[in-house]
């Protein structure tokens, strides 16, 4: 099987925690060149740093940026594709505060959007000529299986997920000629600080104390655990992978088998 990246350059999004610095370090283990990309530069400098080469030449950086600062975005990303084409996206955003989609604002949708759906077309269009060039490209969003089965207190995160789905399945067939999968990886419940504050959120407006939600949350999933963020970053990188060219336009669930969709 062919999993080789030597000679891709891998931009991660949220690559300083969680899945997304999972994710690099997978990455960085199939030789790609790997360049993290997060809002704080002390974070994003220590995992780059923490990043092994196991290339020769192989080398590793950061960008410092704000997804939700689409001009700004755009400049440093083309900057960074300009000198070295990006091969392989990650898109991997925090996710939406919770609560019920009823009691949402406008303003907490149009937050979301910009950060999620906005954010990912500006990095794509960025790296995109790159890709075109070299005929060859993969774009992996990481979602949620909340685009498949709406979580309960969700709201906006539901609604806003699903529209990056849907986004991510139209480029997938307008993107195929050249070369470049699109595909969406849809964690279940992870070990991250995401689900930190989901147990909080849940804590606080249920009274219920932390051991007692986390237990609910597991009762509902099969293998009765909580994923590790290596094992969301095992899928991403098989799908970044020369041996997933096959693979475009699917919404892969790692969640245990705590879906009852098929």
């Amino acid at each position: 099987m062919d999993l080789e990246l030597n000679g891709r350059h891998a931009l991660v999004c949220g690559g300083s925690e969680g899945i997304g610095r999972a994710a690099a370090l997978e990455l960085a283990l199939l030789g790609a060149d790997v360049t993290l990309l997060a809002r704080r530069a002390d974070a994003l400098e220590a995992a780059a740093a923490s990043l092994p080469r196991t290339a020769a030449g192989q080398r590793h950086g950061w960008i410092a940026a704000d997804v939700s600062r689409h001009d700004e975005l755009a400049a440093q990303v083309q900057a960074l594709a300009g000198a070295d084409p990006v091969h392989v996206l990650v898109n991997n955003t925090g996710g939406p505060p919770s609560g019920r989609a009823i009691d949402a604002d406008a303003a907490a949708y149009l937050d979301a959007f910009h950060k999620h759906l906005l954010g990912n077309q500006v990095l794509v269009q960025a790296v995109l000529p790159g890709m075109q060039a070299a005929q060859w490209g993969r774009i992996v969003n990481v979602i949620s299986t909340s685009v498949k089965e709406p979580i309960v207190n969700l709201g906006v995160s539901n609604s806003i997920r699903g529209a990056v789905a849907s986004w991510a399945k139209t480029l997938s067939r307008e993107l195929a000629p050249d070369g470049i999968t699109v595909n969406n990886v849809l964690p279940g419940y992870t070990r991250t600080q995401r689900l930190e504050q989901i147990l909080d959120d849940r804590s606080a407006s249920t009274g219920k104390s932390r051991d007692a939600i986390a237990a609910t949350m597991l009762s509902t999933v099969p293998v009765g655990r909580f994923a590790e963020a290596s094992e969301i970053a095992a899928a991403i990188a098989f799908l970044a992978s020369p041996a997933a060219a096959y693979i475009n336009g699917v919404s892969l669930a790692v969640d245990g088998g705590r879906m009852q969709s098929i």
